[in-house]
């Protein structure tokens, strides 16, 4: 068997690491239609505003925008269907037990093809950031920036 291409895109969720403090990361693996992983394959989704939501010892991708694929004709997904997620069920009642008693969140950070070609999504839970933790989080990057400067300048 072939080996697939390794310029396979990665979907990044990159207003989460600016909206959300990530406390703890997992892999899951998701259920999907035939035509969802050729427009994966083609780059074409969003994670913007996804988020996970678990319903009866189920975990499930909601707001996950996968683009149609063109040429899939009349087997055509939903873009923005809910997508169940492949954990076990410790890690699932884990997670839920820290976002009901703490008031955190569940939010995909990246979507991406493992080695073995199987497409995983990287959950985080997460606590939402203030208006001032944004901005404390820019000032530390600045400064970090402004001393790596200062370090290169120096040698």
């Amino acid at each position: 068997m072939a080996k697939r291409p390794s310029a396979t895109p990665r979907i990044q969720n990159k207003k989460a690491r600016y909206n959300f403090e990530l406390l703890d990361e997992l892999e899951a693996g998701i259920v999907l239609t035939g035509s969802e992983v050729k427009s994966l394959r083609d780059g074409k989704a969003s994670l913007d505003e996804a988020y996970a939501l678990i319903r009866g010892g189920e975990m499930f991708l909601i707001g996950c925008n996968i683009s149609p694929y063109p040429m899939a004709g009349y087997a055509q997904h939903k873009p923005t269907r809910e997508r169940k997620l492949l954990l076990h069920a410790r890690e699932i009642r884990k997670w839920a037990a820290k976002v009901t008693q703490r008031g955190l969140t569940i939010v995909p950070v990246a979507l991406y093809f493992n080695e073995r070609g199987r497409i995983k999504v990287a959950l985080a839970l997460a606590r939402g950031k203030t208006h001032g933790d944004k901005r404390e989080a820019l000032r530390r990057k600045d400064d970090a920036r402004e001393m790596e400067r200062a370090q290169r300048r120096r040698r």
